[in-house]
Order: C-alpha cells, then structure tokens, then sequence
C-alpha cells in the first residue's frame, strides 16, 4: 500500500511539474543558432522551460514578431524605426552576444591563411574580381600561390542579418557598393549562388572549389572551412576571434535601445566584420491570447540570457557581452510590462 501511495505521489509531482512547464517560442536569425541551441539547452535544465526557436534568418524573424506568431523574434541587425512602423505595439531589443562574419573560402592546395581588405571583398561581391590569380588578390597576398580557378560567389538567399551585417561592413568601405547594392537583409546582388542560411552558404563553399562565401565564425569552424584575415581600419590584418570581435564593441557608445553598429570598428586591434545579435520583443506582453504567467516566463529567460547564459558564449566563438551592454539589456528587460503595468 504504501509503494502504491508513494507512485501515487510521485505521478501527480511529475504531472504539476509537467504542467508547470513552459514552451516559449523564438524565430531568426541562424547568426546566433549554435549559441541559442546551448543556451536553450541549459535554460532548460535550469528552468524546466522549453524554448522551441527555428533558425529561419533574421528577415523572417522579423516578421514573424510583428505578427506575433513568436514570443520573440531574432535578428542581427536591429530593426529599423521604418521596419518597425508595421508592430502594433512597442518592440524592444536586448543584445546577446557579438558574432563575427567571415570571408571563407576553397582554394584547394593552398594552405596559407589568405588576406583580404574590404574593397577587395567589395569587388569580388561586385563581380569585377573574377579569378583568384587576379593581381588584387596577389596584391594583398604576395607569397601565396594562387591558382588561376574561377571565384564562385556564394551569398545569401533569405533574408538575413548576416547579409545585412555584411553589407553594412561594405557600404562602409567602398563608397561604390554602397552606391549600387547599399545594406540591408536582402539586396539584388551583383553576382553570386544562393544559399539559405549560414549553413547553406558554408555547404556552398564546402562543395565548390573557387567558392568564397561571408559566414558567422562558428560555421566556418565546424564545417572546417578556411577562412581569411581582413585588413581593419587601422590597416592591421586581423583573423576572426572572441577577442578581435569583442574590440570592435569597446568603446562604443550604447545607445539606450541598444540598436548599434559595430562594423568597420576605430579599435586598432579589432576585427572589423563584428556585430551584435539581437533578441526582438514587445515591450507589453498582454496581447492576443497570452497570460501575465508567459510573459513572466519570457522575461526570466531574457534576464538568464544576458546573466548565466553569457558562459556559453565564448566556447562557442562568440564573444560576451560588454557590461555596458549588459546593464542596457537588463534595463529594457525591466521595463516590459503586461496590461501597462510592470510586472
């Protein structure tokens, strides 16, 4: 009798804890997808909270929160105040981490790390720079020897922060990308084969000799691509890492909406294609069928994110958060509200 009080016992706790749990859903960027699927992993043995985000790119991410098919969305470029106009109420955006794009390639035979500047990477992405024996290649590696392979462009075909991360970078270094392609998710490409995603980029590059493509850090790392060092403002040739990325933030003023761009960065030591990777939600959680009991859970999770969860960071190529970042992100978690008042 009492084994069977005591099963009884045990299945109505696993049966309110299973209650008590929660699911909160999230959709963006595949920027941050390898950090998310740790962190979400760890939140959710610390929590018991499942968060169920789909890595469908930064352009969609954004949509899907103006919908309000997700509790957040994710992006790598904030939303613009035109881009937002569309939400019907307030949204608000936390940093979570700062990711680095790189140029990687396949150039088989050649084992020396390649260097690039931005021009260069501009004119290849304009389709003027055709061959990888082409003399501004040469130019900027002179003792490698390169082999005369057509340059396959990959870029991609979703809208993407990546993208926009990227060309944010070039229109800041070449006055003629910013004249004829300019920045954003999605732009009408000069030249290049399409892939959905980073990991459809890196599966590009991964398949096609001659093939370049701008990637996050992480997916060049795992899928074992090579990837190039590139000249900063300084004229340093700086190779992807935590701490050139992490640079590229210091000393930027962080406005009080934490929108920012950190490419192209004035720090003589960082690496200059670095971004910030943004959580999107609204800032008043009472809306369609949600209760103040999700939006509490939403608000834990985002609080977790720019505290604990910065540990998985770095393990993962990414770089933390600088504590001017962090007390602007703990700031705007604060203010969210359910039915105008905090909670």
């Amino acid at each position: 009798m009492k084994k069977i009080l005591t099963l009884g016992l045990s299945l109505i706790a696993m049966t309110a804890a299973a209650a008590s749990a929660a699911t909160i859903t999230g959709a963006g960027a595949s920027f941050p997808y390898p950090l998310y699927s740790k962190m979400f992993a760890e939140y959710k043995t610390a929590s018991g909270n499942d968060v169920n985000y789909q890595s469908v790119g930064s352009g969609s991410g954004q949509q899907q929160i103006i919908a309000r098919t997700v509790d957040f969305g994710a992006s790598d470029n904030p939303m613009s105040d035109e881009a937002m106009k569309p939400a019907p109420g307030k949204l608000l955006h936390i940093p979570t981490a700062i990711g680095a794009v790189v140029p990687s390639y396949n150039l088989p035979g050649v084992t020396t790390k390649l260097n690039f500047d931005g021009k260069l990477l501009a004119d290849i992405y304009l389709g003027k720079v055709k061959l990888w024996s082409d003399p501004a290649i040469k130019k900027l590696n002179p003792d490698v020897t390169l082999p005369g392979l057509p340059i396959t462009v990959a870029r991609r075909s979703d809208g993407s922060g990546t993208t926009a991360v990227f060309t944010d970078y070039l229109s800041k270094v070449s006055s003629e990308w910013k004249t004829k392609v300019g920045s954003a998710n999605s732009v009408q490409w000069p030249v290049g084969v399409g892939g959905k995603g980073n990991d459809g980029v890196a599966g590009i590059v991964k398949s096609t000799p001659g093939a370049i493509g701008y990637v996050e850090l992480i997916y060049a790392k795992q899928t074992k691509l090579d990837f190039g060092a590139v000249k900063n403002r300084a004229g340093k040739m700086i190779v992807a890492d935590n701490g050139p990325a992490a640079l590229a933030a210091e000393g930027v003023v962080i406005p009080a909406d934490t929108r920012v761009s950190i490419t192209n960065s004035a720090n003589p030591n960082a690496y200059p294609i670095a971004s910030f990777t943004y959580i999107i939600f609204y800032q008043d959680q009472k809306y369609g069928s949600r209760t103040e009991a999700q939006a509490k859970d939403l608000k834990n999770l985002l609080s977790w994110m720019v505290s604990t969860g910065q540990q998985y960071n770095e393990p993962l190529d990414y770089a933390k958060l600088p504590a001017n970042a962090v007390n602007k992100a703990k700031t705007i978690i604060a203010s969210m509200t359910y039915g105008g008042a905090k909670f």
